[in-house]
């Protein structure tokens, strides 16, 4: 059974689910479905969404709101938002512009205070956003990708899977799978070697994807010959062929390394493969 507010808004169309919780002055609105166990905090505003199971949105979070795009005009779209995700104060999570598409967040992502996820973006399960991301349209985020407090990423961008961003950074252009960056515009330093980890790669899956982050970015070869280069000498395994994929298939293109040689024993390439 659920537990709704007699001080909450509820529209007449929203489909409630089971032991769903909906505090005092929390607004339920059209076009809403509140899978089991949801938790629609005070002062939080929900409409034109799916919210995944046991999901809980934060008080003065809003989802479902009109895109911020002057090309809208008012055709039907919606949010469709998780299971176990967690939407925090403040954060807004627009639906999308053109008829029928979808604004898609994962599960199990977090959304920290007051990060924004704009119209028609996709986030792939386990992303976390710090407090104030802000991504632009169309952007699409990768699985378990984690974006530093006040990252600023520009419209229709793609940040791959595993992605690490230090906080206060920005981009214009893709961000590889697996890189840990830093810096405005974002710069790449290696890979996420810590979040691999986490995420259970083994030691010669991430040594595959260090190999071919040296002939991509920290070796004097163009990132075509690079891609080559990396199809002729690293063993391939899904996260090589995946970076691959990624690298083939840029719109905006890619943010470049760090500018160092492994041609040469410095001491700047020593700090780089430990970072790699």
């Amino acid at each position: 059974m659920s537990d709704i507010s007699n001080m909450a808004y509820v529209d007449s169309t929203a489909q409630i689910g089971e032991n769903v919780i909906i505090e005092p002055f929390a607004y339920v609105g059209k076009n809403t479905i509140l899978e089991d166990n949801v938790i629609i905090k005070a002062n939080a505003r929900v409409e034109h969404s799916i919210v995944g199971a046991g999901t809980v949105i934060s008080t003065g979070a809003v989802v479902g709101s009109e895109p911020q795009d002057l090309g809208y005009k008012g055709e039907p779209t919606r949010v469709i938002l998780g299971k176990g995700c967690q939407i925090r104060e403040h954060a807004t999570i627009n639906r999308a512009s053109g008829e029928g598409n979808n604004t898609i967040v994962g599960d199990r992502c977090l959304l920290m205070t007051g990060s924004h996820v704009a119209h028609n973006c996709v986030l792939g399960d386990e992303v976390i956003f710090a407090n104030l991301v802000t991504i632009a349209g169309h952007c699409h985020v990768g699985m378990g990708a984690f974006i530093g407090g006040m990252c600023v990423v520009h419209q229709n961008v793609h940040i791959g899977e595993m992605v690490i961003c230090s906080g206060f950074s920005g981009t214009r252009q893709d961000i590889p799978p697996y890189a840990k960056v830093d810096g405005r515009p974002m710069t790449i330093y290696g890979t996420n070697v810590i979040g691999l980890r986490r995420r259970g790669l083994s030691q010669d899956e991430r040594t595959a994807i260090k190999r071919a982050y040296k002939y991509l970015w920290y070796s004097d070869l163009p990132l075509s010959d690079g891609i080559k280069a990396v199809r002729e000498n690293v063993e391939m395994n899904k996260y090589v062929e995946n970076l691959l994929h990624f690298c083939e298939t840029t719109k905006r293109g890619i943010h470049g390394a760090k500018p160092v040689s492994f041609s040469n024993k410095t001491k700047d390439e020593q700090n780089v493969e430990a970072m790699v």
